[in-house]
Order: C-alpha cells, then structure tokens, then sequence
C-alpha cells in the first residue's frame, strides 16, 4: 500500500500532523491551495472548481471541474488519491470557513470510505474525527479531553471502548441516537475503540 494521501480543503487549517513525506500525495482541493501556500508547501496537485481560489496557479497540476457538479472539491480529491493506490487519507481545511454544511460532507465521505476499505482521519484546529470499520483502532485520549463515538452506518455492533471515562464491551450504537456522546479520556492518554460490524465517527477534542 501508498503512503499517506494529505487533502487541504478551503476551510479552517491547522499545522498539526500535516508532514508529508517522501511517497506520501499533497492535494490542494481549491482554496486550500492558499493555506498551503501560507504554510509554505506545494501540492502535487490542484483540483476543483477553483471558485475558492480565482488567482493563477504556477507550476502545479490543476484539475478543474465546471462549478454546477454533483460532487464536492473534497470528495474529487479523494477519488484522485484512491485512483493512484492511496487507502489513507487525512483531510484538512473540511471545518469552518464560509461553508459549514461542507464538514457534514467530509463526514459523510469520511463514513462511506472507510466501509470501502480506506483509513480516513479528519484534523482540525480543535479536534480530530476518525472513521472506523469493521475493526479496531487506539486513538489518543488525553485525560479531560472529549472523546464522542457515533455511528455512521444504520447500527454498529459488537462496539467495545477502553480507556475512557465510560467503559464499554459488545454495546450496540445507533446512527439516531447518540449513546455515545461525551465520553473523556484517562490518565492513560490512550484509548482503544473497536467495532465488530459497522461503521463508527469517532471525535477527540485536541
């Protein structure tokens, strides 16, 4: 497998974790080409409908879609990635900005590709939403800090957390009602969250 696929989004963008490495793809998706610019990195590439960002664009591939579409730029740069063998994404700029609804979207696509295979991770300023199917996956949990565990898919089965405040093994979550909101961390810094069957949005405040 790929390394890791960076998206930047137009939205509210934050420095941490975003070090890509040699193999690792860096894809501005419109506006977020601006951020990256002020964060001194260069994309690989430039996609979207460029309505976020209407300057030139010099020396970077850019792929540009008409506005009236039926995906979003985040969604197209996510195609891109998983179409040259990337399964892990981490998304940026996908908070904030003038269009909240768009974090609802990236939620979404966060949900929908993690059940296709892929590790999906969303980093904001405040806080990191991770997508987890079928699986397990240890999560920081620093003690105090907000730990939410919600289902994406219909029902999430078999759902076991450790390490927080609240305990639990085998609990059933529903995609209607939010059992598991407001959770926290321990003195242990770590947490385990994992689900038998189903897809699972886990939020940790930063």
């Amino acid at each position: 497998m790929r390394g890791t696929c960076y998206i930047v989004g137009a939205g509210e963008v934050t420095a941490r974790g975003l070090r890509p490495q040699r193999g690792d793809l860096l894809i501005a998706a419109d506006g977020g080409y601006g951020a990256l610019r002020s964060l001194n990195l260069r994309p690989h590439v430039v996609v979207g409908d460029m309505d976020s960002w209407p300057a030139p664009i010099a020396g970077v591939p850019l792929l540009r879609f008409p506005a009236r579409k039926d995906d979003t730029d985040l969604s197209l740069a996510i195609r891109l990635g998983h179409s040259r063998g990337y399964r892990r994404f981490l998304l940026y700029g996908a908070t904030g900005g003038p269009r909240d609804d768009h974090f609802l979207a990236a939620l979404q696509l966060m949900g929908g590709w993690s059940a296709r295979g892929c590790h999906m991770q969303l980093i904001a300023p405040g806080f990191t939403v991770f997508a987890l199917t079928d699986g397990a996956l240890m999560i920081p949990a620093n003690e105090g800090k907000t730990v939410s565990v919600f289902s994406h898919s219909p029902y999430s089965r078999g759902v076991t957390m450790r390490g927080l405040d609240y305990e639990a093994h085998g609990l059933t979550l529903r995609h209607d009602f939010p059992l598991g909101v407001s959770n926290a961390g321990t003195r242990a810094g770590r947490a385990l969250i994992s689900v038998k069957r189903g897809t699972l949005l886990i939020y940790v405040q930063a």
